[in-house]
């Protein structure tokens, strides 16, 4: 009868493992997951809360770039990594969306991982090639509708910030324009800088140097409020598109099972390096803030996974637009 006693025992050392696993974590470098190229507006916010993070765990956070299929194909191989707190995810909005936009998904995104917190959430801005005719949101939004058929919406791909943000602001004209997707950003905004197509809608993160270097032509803003940085550029609500509000926040997860004690360490690393002043200054120039340290939880992440899926999923719908 020593079964029960060898049962008791083993439970007994597992509940002493698990937190002693905890406090002696991380032991060596972390690979941080950010499922779209390197130089992309994803990637730039990864790189500016990993160094951080890193000097507050006190070991190096790598950034591994794995494009394709709208971050589907990043978010797959974390869910299958190991759940050891050694491999997390940094996903923007496509992680939600995706649930929706690909049919058959190979993981289920409510159930597949655990959370860390919102890191922030990053404008949208309407722009277009420099030489655009319209001069301002207003005759912009005449003008697309008189001229839908004519006009090319450039995107950085199926389920990217962009291609989302251009389905809503073709949703909100109520038009169809011509698509051109992308390999990515770099090349969607390279097409737009040389004039190849006509429009695009895209993060502040991707869009602001250019547009204060005269390149491109902004035309609005995706926020409820206008934005510090740009302050002369109306918001699409207040020039009529009522329920234009779209920004492309972004959140960390890890694998499903990692424990719970290394994701709020993660998560307070998190926290630490939203309240860096460089990391402030650096999201401050490119138009966005860090989310505040009551979003930076796993409980706040996960709760804004589960609303946006919801919000997105009748718009991907009635678009009739999937990735499979």
């Amino acid at each position: 009868m020593a079964y029960p006693r060898l049962i008791g025992a083993l439970c007994a050392t597992t509940m002493l493992v698990a937190p002693a696993f905890a406090q002696d974590w991380p032991q060596r470098q972390i690979t941080m997951v950010v499922p779209f190229s390197a130089g992309g507006p994803t990637d730039t916010v990864a790189r500016m809360v990993a160094e951080r993070m890193s000097a507050d765990l006190g070991q190096q956070i790598i950034i591994e770039n794995i494009g394709g299929a709208g971050g589907t194909l990043g978010a797959g191989n974390v869910a299958k990594a190991d759940a050891d707190g050694y491999t997390v995810l940094l996903h923007h909005i496509g992680m939600a969306t995706s649930a929706t936009l690909y049919r058959n998904l190979a993981y289920d995104t409510l159930n597949a991982f655990e959370y860390v917190g919102l890191v922030t959430e990053v404008p949208m801005v309407v722009v277009s090639r420099k030489d655009f005719e319209p001069k301002d949101f207003k005759e912009f939004i005449s003008y697309v509708k008189d001229n839908a058929d004519n006009l090319t919406l450039a995107n950085a791909g199926i389920g990217s910030a962009s291609h989302l943000c251009g389905m809503m602001l073709m949703s909100a004209l109520d038009v169809q324009l011509v698509t051109v997707p992308y390999k990515g950003t770099g090349p969607a905004m390279t097409d737009l800088l040389g004039g190849q197509t006509d429009l695009m809608c895209d993060q502040t993160t991707n869009t602001t140097q250019q547009i204060k270097g005269g390149t491109i032509k902004a035309y609005a803003v995706t926020t409820p409020e206008r934005l510090e940085l740009f302050a002369d550029l109306p918001t699409a609500m207040e020039s009529g598109l009522d329920g234009f509000d779209v920004s492309i926040w972004h959140g960390i997860y890890t694998p499903k099972g990692t424990p719970a004690e290394v994701n709020e360490r993660l998560s307070k690393a998190l926290q630490a390096a939203l309240a860096d002043e460089g990391v402030i200054k650096a999201m401050a120039d490119l138009g966005t803030a860090p989310s505040p340290a009551g979003d930076a939880t796993p409980e706040a992440l996960k709760t804004k996974l589960e609303t946006e899926i919801a919000r997105w999923k009748p718009v991907i719908e009635a678009a009739g637009v999937y990735a499979d």
